[in-house]
């Protein structure tokens, strides 16, 4: 479960726009919105400190106490979004969500799968693959897991792991289809297609060299189509 609760201060940030935000990213800070009770507020978050609370035990759903920058109150607050840089990867931007600790949010969480060395079907040869990599879950945000772990110890060929055959986690709510959403998968290997074979030089001369009856060698088969003759029947 996620249960880690961290401090985070931030500043508001009053000027807004790229200028500003390149400005932000130089000092080590990343630009954010604090979506809460009253209006969005602009914030700006030390990068390092965003790392350290998002490297917990909880991850990316670890509730973030938020504390505005020369103020007292506490924002329990969830990273509800944020967007990395296409090319080195850094968080560029965060989305922080308010969030009442009494009422349950929604979630997606990664699913991991465990045992797949001791699936039979595996040590046949059979390939495992994951379908899903998360999973939609309801949660109180103290009680959202940080992953859920999938056994497929027991797979052997040609079996799949569907979420109804997942343990139910107190306090946590599959949300997704229990019998359509599949987990896992263990199956045959593709077999490799041979190559297709081509003709030996001269082979496909021979094919077709005999000329048609009454034909002499090098005559006949001309390009003109029916369509370039003149028509012969009467209306």
């Amino acid at each position: 479960m996620s249960g880690d609760r961290i401090k985070l201060t931030v500043k508001e940030r009053d000027s807004l726009g790229s200028a500003e935000t390149r400005r932000l990213r130089k000092d080590g800070y990343i630009p954010g919105v604090l979506y809460g009770k009253d209006e969005p507020r602009a914030i700006a978050i030390e990068e390092r400190a965003l790392r350290n609370a998002l490297t917990g035990d909880s991850g990316l759903h670890a509730v973030l106490d938020v504390v505005l920058e020369g103020q007292k109150t506490t924002h329990p607050s969830i990273l509800k979004e944020y967007q990395q840089h296409p090319v080195r990867g850094f968080i560029s931007h965060v989305d922080f969500h308010e969030v009442r600790l009494d009422r349950p949010i929604q979630a997606s969480v990664s699913v991991t799968l465990v045992g797949g060395d001791e699936s039979p079907g595996v040590g046949e040869g059979g390939v495992l693959s994951q379908p899903t990599q998360e999973l939609n879950v309801e949660a109180l945000p103290m009680e959202v897991p940080d992953h859920i772990d999938a056994d497929v110890s027991k797979l052997g060929m040609g079996d799949m792991l569907r979420l109804e055959d997942i343990a139910l986690i107190e306090g946590v709510t599959f949300l997704d289809d229990p019998h359509e959403t599949v987990i896992a998968t263990v199956t045959m290997p593709r077999a490799e297609e041979e190559p297709e074979t081509t003709p030996a030089e001269g082979e496909e001369a021979e094919e077709g060299a005999e000329p048609a009856e009454g034909e002499e060698p090098g005559e006949g088969g001309g390009d003109e189509s029916e369509g370039d003759q003149p028509d012969s029947t009467e209306g």
